[in-house]
């Protein structure tokens, strides 16, 4: 029987506790009490500690505990193998039998016993446990002699980022939110969906603390049913290098990021690939857009570009020997063009824009992507969507818009989405 290891930390403190479930004698606790203020270091030598022995310490709330032989892991831990001391008694039992076996495996064989000495073994656990590491891999021991692996377990998300707590800020909610793409293979834009959606379920994720996902990232009512004011999270791909690559995220939500919200978008730093290379994501911060002044999506112009694919929300109307429905305006019915004005008419912001059909999109850097390279279907969504695989436009207003825009199916996993016009790398901001 090994004595178990608890670690935790109290309260609000990042301090951990480690505790054991033995009750040690006076004599004993004094010297535990000169060990703990003695200590330099715990572990790796650069790992410099301060300890101390606390009094009345009860109903601790641990976050690494052992976990009984044959038992299954309980929902949202993870398995760990620490490896720990044996009992007196029990390293006693196995020397003797080790040593037995040793000399018994070297008796069979003659030869081999003339040339070979049986392994030495330390005389009792509190020798074994001084053993010196060079000692040990000179004498060839794979794990250091009284010593046994424990299971223990704690919970998936133990290295998460957890910020100080502090007070929420004061004021209108926060709005927008940005990180920073950082990892070694960053994917394309033409992925931008795809990215969208792992984002999204990532954020679901992080804000479920027990009484359920925000609502600013499921996009449901109190009932259940999906939001028809669109003021939920809006996942946004930038693309603001030399390549075609994503190199920043955005998030924005009008109806504003609440606390366990902001706390979500904290964790997130991470998204699994499904196939792909991981995105490892460095938050640049929450606020309102104005707290943003670099971000591009956020610029002020009457031109405004895509960036992905506008895909309609409804299905091309034709005549029945296939000729197409057209509308006054020259556009056909359902198409995307038609959609699309549609769209910005329920915006009075947008009265009176114009639109042009595009034969490709144009990136910041003058890149161009075909809208058949760009995935443009939520695998795992639903939503309603018409059959064309997407357009690319130019919207021309009377007066400055200011963004983010955009519209159309997919528009709040990245599709849709439109950067005010540029001109040699230059936005054309008014």
């Amino acid at each position: 029987m090994t004595t178990r290891l608890f670690i935790a930390t109290l309260g609000g403190s990042t301090e951990p506790i480690i505790a054991w479930d033995a009750d040690l004698p006076a004599d004993e606790l004094n010297a535990l009490r000169t060990l703990a203020d003695r200590l330099g270091y715990f572990g790796r030598a650069e790992s410099l500690v301060e300890m101390r022995v606390l009094d009345g310490v009860t109903g601790i709330a641990v976050n690494a505990e052992p976990l009984a032989e044959g038992e299954t892991a309980p929902l949202q831990t993870e398995l760990i193998r620490l490896l720990a001391p044996m009992q007196p008694a029990a390293y006693e039992q196995w020397r003797s039998e080790f040593t037995t076996a040793a000399v018994a495996a070297l008796g069979s064989n003659p030869t081999a016993a003339q040339k070979k000495k049986p392994p030495v073994v330390p005389l009792d656990l509190f020798t074994a446990l001084h053993a010196d590491t060079g000692d040990l891999q000179a004498a060839g021991w794979n794990l250091p002699p009284g010593s046994v692996f424990m299971n223990y377990i704690r919970p998936e998300n133990a290295f998460a980022p957890s910020p100080r707590p502090r007070a929420f800020r004061q004021g209108p909610l926060p709005t927008f939110a940005r990180y920073e793409v950082v990892s070694a293979v960053a994917p394309r834009i033409t992925q931008a969906i795809s990215i969208g959606d792992c984002v999204h379920d990532a954020l679901c994720k992080w804000s479920d603390q027990g009484e359920g996902r925000a609502a600013v990232f499921t996009g449901l009512d109190e009932h259940g049913k999906p939001s028809a004011q669109h003021q939920h999270a809006h996942i946004f791909c930038e693309t603001n290098g030399s390549r075609d690559t994503v190199t920043h995220i955005a998030v924005w939500a009008p109806m504003g990021f609440d606390e366990a919200a902001c706390l979500a978008l904290r964790r997130l730093n991470k998204v699994w690939g499904h196939g792909g290379h991981d995105l490892r994501l460095i938050l640049h911060g929450i606020g309102q857009e104005s707290e943003f002044p670099s971000c591009p999506l956020l610029g002020s112009s009457k031109k405004w570009c895509s960036l992905t694919p506008f895909v309609s929300t409804r299905h091309a109307k034709t005549f029945r020997d296939g000729r197409p429905k057209m509308d006054e305006t020259g556009w056909q019915q359902g198409s995307a063009a038609h959609d699309l004005l549609r769209l910005l008419a329920l915006d009075p912001r947008m009265a009176g824009a114009t639109i042009k059909l595009e034969p490709v999109i144009t990136l910041p850097n003058q890149t161009t992507l075909r809208n058949l390279q760009f995935q443009t279907i939520r695998h795992d969504g639903a939503g309603r969507r018409g059959h064309d695989l997407g357009a690319a436009l130019i919207i021309e207003f009377p007066e400055p818009i200011i963004g983010p825009l955009a519209l159309g199916y997919g528009s709040h996993f990245g599709l849709g989405l439109f950067v005010p016009a540029s001109k040699d790398g230059k936005e054309e901001n008014v």
